[in-house]
């Protein structure tokens, strides 16, 4: 233990956020310095305050923060304990530890989700990414308050060793959408994700709905809380169709072909049927 360590514990029971203070140290492992960025890290955008300046704070800057230090943290991790594994199978892992549903899960565990302060109409269990957002926002405010070291240590040790089997995690089919992907560059077809509605919800939540396109054609179809989330669960119904043989594949292939076979126009007839007669 440091003596800034030392201090902060100190002076624990004279802070007047001590509360908050007492409720974080189960999760983080000690005592922040700066109680403002983790403030900030659990307020979401329906209960956003004003600044003295007139900005409007809530948690999604440090979210955007959080998102960066937790890819390069993860990375940092996995990298060093799949020694060896090509950049592919680290990345995918990566993904599967950064994915929503894992950080949804780590806040519900930790116990993150219940201090999050949110509009009352709002709830986690109907807005998915609300948890998983807090938890990026509080490793941005971790960065903050204790720098790159801290936050790895928070994650090694905190989520890592108690909430996330690393191994288990690694082989463990998930992304549905690279699976997808995977699929059809092995048949050489042309996939696309199209963004065909974006909506408000009650308590001004934000719904999309993403049409996969395989060769042209409608494949799957997925409603989430987030762009990714959308595409996640449109390519999880395009593989239940492909695997269930309902002719879907059939329907691509052969789009495919009409894709790849040569324009046949009049003229081109016309021009062969009068080489034919001059011959």
């Amino acid at each position: 233990m440091n003596l800034k360590d030392l201090i902060s514990i100190v002076k624990f029971p004279f802070r007047k956020e001590r509360e908050l203070c007492r409720l974080l140290r189960p999760i983080l492992g000690f005592y922040p310095y700066d109680i403002r960025p983790y403030q900030q890290a659990l307020l979401h955008k329906s209960s956003s305050v004003i600044d003295e300046g007139g900005r409007k704070l809530n948690n999604e800057r440090l979210e955007f923060l959080g998102d960066a230090i937790l890819d390069a943290v993860v990375a940092d991790v996995v990298y060093r304990h799949f020694e060896g594994k090509p950049e592919g199978f680290l990345t995918n892992t990566r993904s599967k530890i950064v994915q929503r549903e894992s950080l949804n899960r780590v806040a519900h565990e930790t116990g993150l989700d219940r201090l999050v302060k949110r509009d009352e109409h709002i709830s986690s269990s109907h807005n998915s990414y609300i948890s998983g957002n807090a938890f990026e926002a509080l490793v941005g405010a971790i960065y903050l308050d204790r720098g790159y070291g801290r936050c790895l240590r928070f994650v090694k040790t905190r989520v890592l060793r108690r909430l996330i089997n690393l191994d288990m995690i690694a082989f463990r089919e998930q992304n549905f959408k690279s699976r997808l992907i995977e699929w059809t560059q092995k048949h050489k077809l042309l996939i696309d994700f199209r963004l065909v509605e974006e909506q408000k919800e009650e308590g001004n939540t934000p719904t999309f709905l993403t049409n996969v396109l395989i060769e042209d054609v409608v494949c799957g179809v997925g409603k989430g809380y987030s762009k990714k989330e959308s595409h996640q669960l449109a390519s999880q119904d395009a593989l239940n169709r492909i695997k269930s043989g309902d002719g879907l594949v059939r329907s691509i292939l052969e789009a495919k072909e009409r894709r790849l076979s040569p324009p046949h126009t009049e003229d081109a007839e016309g021009e062969a049927s009068s080489e034919g007669v001059s011959r």
